[in-house]
């Protein structure tokens, strides 16, 4: 029955049009959007470095362990009034997250001979490419190129993190970076450096670090590690240590 025959016949008016859900979707999106931009903004933001809000040692805290350091990487002044340290897995989405505030923290305060980085490899069992990562880093610094590859690790981390073969995968960004694929390849595949990270990883569980990312400036554990947080806790030891 046409529409117009219809109305005739009945007087009922035309079906109304079913109601879009649409806005609905567009407004759970903002909300979406709002708590992701607020979520950067909390980790980002640097608080000032005399804040309450950071943290602080815990009581009766010892010093880190400071020759326990030859089983992580380290950048910067073997003197350096202040070291920050690291315990990181190449796959773990929230240390990628990080990675750029380890590049600033390198750029700002590293190269200025003003502190000392130290990453230890803490590969979790659940995150199968995790260790190959970490020995892919470890024989690129073999070639003088650790940091390069650290790097390149993390910001290409959803490209690898899933593969079948990493080793092929780390051989390119080697050839990348201007290293020696072959010497690299036999460095992967003869896991080289595998000890060397399992080494690092007992020193975590040592220290009973478990989670990753775990990162401590002097034995001050961050509770909301970003580069807000870090830059104000690094700051302030500064600042003490020039008292």
């Amino acid at each position: 029955m046409g529409e117009a025959k219809r109305r005739k016949e009945t007087g009922a008016p035309p079906p109304g049009k079913p109601k879009s859900n649409k806005p609905l979707f567009m407004g759970i999106a903002a909300l979406v959007l709002a708590a992701a931009v607020l979520g950067v903004f909390f980790l980002t933001a640097s608080p000032e470095p005399t804040s309450d809000e950071l943290p602080v040692a815990s009581a009766n805290a010892e010093a880190f362990p400071a020759q326990l350091d030859q089983y992580g990487v380290s950048v910067g002044p073997e003197d350096a009034t202040v070291v920050v340290r690291e315990f990181a897995d190449y796959q773990c989405p929230a240390c990628g997250s990080f990675s750029s505030a380890s590049k600033q923290l390198k750029e700002k305060y590293v190269d200025a001979g003003k502190v000392r980085f130290v990453y230890f490899d803490l590969p979790l069992q659940q995150h199968d490419n995790a260790m190959p990562a970490a020995q892919a880093a470890r024989c690129a610094g073999d070639q003088n190129a650790y940091w390069k590859m650290h790097d390149r690790l993390f910001d290409s981390q959803t490209e690898w993190s899933g593969s079948n073969d990493p080793v092929a995968t780390f051989t390119r960004y080697a050839g990348d970076l201007g290293l020696q694929e072959r010497r690299f390849r036999t460095c992967m595949t003869t896991e080289l450096h595998r000890e060397a990270v399992e080494q690092s990883r007992r020193v975590a569980m040592q220290l009973k670090v478990t989670s990753t990312p775990t990162v401590l400036v002097d034995n001050i554990r961050l509770t909301r590690p970003g580069w807000g947080q870090l830059s104000a806790v690094v700051e302030r030891e500064l600042a003490s240590t020039a008292e």
